[in-house]
């Protein structure tokens, strides 16, 4: 590779589109209860969205990757840059086809926009994270991609927000979703000229373009592969189904409104951890100063997600102050992690487990806060997994992102089994009942995660 100096500007580049593209993302969140309320879908049904968008990130991978071995890593050839411009321009076509969706008025025709919408994401994905983890010193790469997906956080806070006032007030009805898809594919577009006339460093590899299945030779990638499956998978599910779950009676049974709020709030808890993991996993600084730079980073992101939903949302101090116990539990969840990757990736992971026991557990507030704070240990997950998969990979590393990528198929897969699972246990008089139980299938993933992160944590990685 080329020079991997420390490179300010192209990181700042870089975070604006992880803002984008997180933003875009999370507003599946809010499309699902709007199209099953417009074609009056069964939860798994609905769950199709999910399948259509996170489905596409599996078969474009899958081409990337049979590319790759066949004819040589396209991204070693063409550079991350244009990668990157590649998969804007790909991304912006899924999502200017919600425009004419919207006169088919089929649900086919939304998942195709979203398949195609999530072939765009792939390829950016498979560029953006790598070119992340290469633009600086390796040993901080963690530190890094966790800044960077902190203001995809930021995106994903905003986006239901945003999203919901769009969907469920100001455009409500047939153009809820036409003109604003359409200005975002304007976006993607303009963002992808700016880049294509940037100084971003291409990154091409010269070496020889590595074919085959030696990248299948790290066990650091090949247990890291089902790790993003199932955490991409149970995040994912947990903010699919979060609307309708604050809506149970039993919970709090909150209108979609209101309840779009507080999804922002369990999405705001990965950016507040993922601010904080950028402190915790650079080796700048140590002892008192770092947990006085991790408190700061702490507070500083519940600022910021707390003044979001009070001006955009129904959120008061009144009635967010326990999310503030789950914040103390954050911080010294970080500090037992010693600022280890693997460590600090079981620890947060066995955390969700007992979080999400008591969702199925419990009722009322006990529940309702226990799930919102899963997005606060979920934070550091994508990040330390990445950059634990690809430690050492020298010149796969576009090649081992790939295989990455493909495993977030488990965003298509895991949430249309939770949703199958829900109505199977659903009853004749309350078709809800279900919904509860059904997250035990999120509490599996989170299990494999912890081992993974523990695993990782007492072993050193093969290197190329």
């Amino acid at each position: 590779m080329r020079n991997r100096s420390h490179n300010p500007a192209a990181l700042g580049l870089l975070t604006s589109l992880f803002f984008l593209w997180g933003f875009m993302t999370v507003l599946n969140d809010v499309l699902i209860p709007h199209l099953k309320e417009v074609f009056v879908l069964s939860y798994a049904q609905s769950m199709l969205v999910q399948m259509a968008f996170f489905g596409a990130y599996f078969s474009g991978a899958l081409i990337y990757y049979l590319i790759s071995i066949s004819y040589g890593d396209p991204i070693n050839k063409i550079g991350y840059k244009q990668g990157i411009v590649a998969g804007l321009v790909l991304s912006a076509a899924g999502s200017a086809l919600f425009y004419p969706a919207t006169y088919v008025q089929a649900y086919w025709f939304y998942l195709l926009a979203l398949y195609v919408l999530g072939l765009g994401f792939t390829l950016l994905q498979i560029a953006a994270n790598p070119f992340v983890a290469i633009v600086g010193a390796p040993e901080t790469a963690s530190s890094r991609l966790n800044f960077t997906q902190g203001f995809n956080s930021l995106g994903t806070t905003l986006g239901p927000l945003a999203g919901g006032f769009l969907i469920f007030k100001y455009f409500a009805g047939a153009d809820a979703v036409k003109y604003p898809y359409l200005f975002f594919a304007l976006v993607m577009l303009v963002l992808a000229v700016v880049i294509h006339f940037s100084r971003l460093p291409a990154f091409k590899n010269t070496d020889r373009m590595p074919k085959g299945l030696a990248v299948l030779k790290f066990p650091q990638l090949r247990y890291g592969v089902p790790a993003i499956f199932f955490y991409v998978g149970a995040e994912v599910v947990i903010g699919s189904l979060l609307i309708s779950f604050f809506g149970l009676d039993e919970i709090a049974g909150l209108g979609e409104n209101v309840a779009k709020t507080y999804l922002s709030l369990y999405w705001g808890g990965a950016m507040i951890g993922r601010f904080a993991g950028a402190v915790m996993l650079n080796d700048n600084s140590s002892g008192r100063k770092k947990l006085r730079q991790v408190l700061a980073a702490t507070l500083g992101g519940f600022v910021l997600v707390f003044a979001i939903n009070y001006f955009g949302g129904h959120l008061t101090l009144a009635l967010a102050w326990p999310y503030t116990i789950f914040l103390a539990l954050n911080m010294a969840a970080f500090m037992l992690g010693k600022a280890l990757p693997g460590r600090t990736l079981g620890i947060f992971s066995l955390t969700i487990m007992g979080l999400l026991l008591l969702v199925i557990t419990q009722t009322g507030l006990i529940a309702f806060w226990a799930i919102i704070a899963v997005g606060l240990f979920n934070s550091i997950m994508w990040p330390n997994i990445f950059t634990l998969s690809i430690a050492g990979l020298g010149k796969y590393t576009s090649q081992g992102s790939s295989l990455l990528v493909m495993a977030i198929v488990g965003g298509a897969l895991i949430p249309v089994a939770q949703g199958a699972l829900a109505d199977f246990m659903a009853t004749a008089a309350n078709k809800d009942a279900g919904l509860k139980t059904s997250f035990v299938v999120p509490l599996v993933s989170y299990a494999y995660l912890s081992f993974y992160g523990f695993w990782a944590s007492h072993r050193k990685h093969h290197h190329a």
